[in-house]
């Protein structure tokens, strides 16, 4: 889980050399930021 939210952090606050945001990096990150808040609330909290 901690490897999902890692790569959801970079795949969100990357940005190239011209400050702009890249999309691939935006969409993969949020799908990473999605399956780390599923582990997190289904497998370890049991909420779901």
């Amino acid at each position: 889980m901690l490897a999902c939210a890692t790569v959801a952090y970079h795949g969100i606050t990357f940005r190239d050399e011209e400050g702009e945001r890249v999309t691939g990096h935006l969409v993969y990150g949020c799908i990473a930021l999605f399956w780390a808040f599923w582990v997190l609330f289904k497998d370890i909290m049991g909420v779901i």
